[in-house]
Formats: C-alpha cells, structure tokens, sequence
C-alpha cells in the first residue's frame, strides 16, 4: 500500500529515526522553563538529522548527496 523506498532499509536511516525518537523521549521530561526554548531546538535538529539523510538519499549526484549528509551531521552536533 505504502510506497517502499531504499533509503528507509539503509542502517544510517534506522539508527537516525532511533536518535529522533529518543530525543523526544527524554525532552518530554525536560522542567516547564525549558519546554519553548531547549526542548524544541533539541527536538528540530533531531528531526533535522532524520530528515536530511532521507533527502541526500534521493539526491542522483554524489556531492549533492554528500552535502545533506553533512547537514545532517552538523546537525547531531
């Protein structure tokens, strides 16, 4: 039913959904003072990693793919 792309069986993906989910996971216990400004600046670049590396998958030319994998490194970091 749901279209199946090659991205998502690569491990970088997988590992990457994990991180994003376990971002979430532990900023939701994160104090009140900090759920508008820590918490959603953690929570963007997470989903910041996961998203880029599914972009620089789709891209046909190796430095284009090359420049979302550091995106998305820059990112963790």
């Amino acid at each position: 039913m749901f279209l199946q792309l090659a991205h998502t069986k690569t491990l970088i993906f997988q590992e990457s959904k994990k991180f994003t989910l376990e971002c979430y996971r532990i900023t939701k216990d994160f104090p009140p003072d900090e759920k508008f400004a820590m918490v959603q600046q953690i929570r963007r670049a997470a989903l910041s990693v996961h998203l880029n590396i599914a972009e620089g998958c789709s891209r046909k030319s190796g430095s284009e793919r090359k420049r979302f994998f550091e995106i998305s490194g820059g990112s963790v970091i």
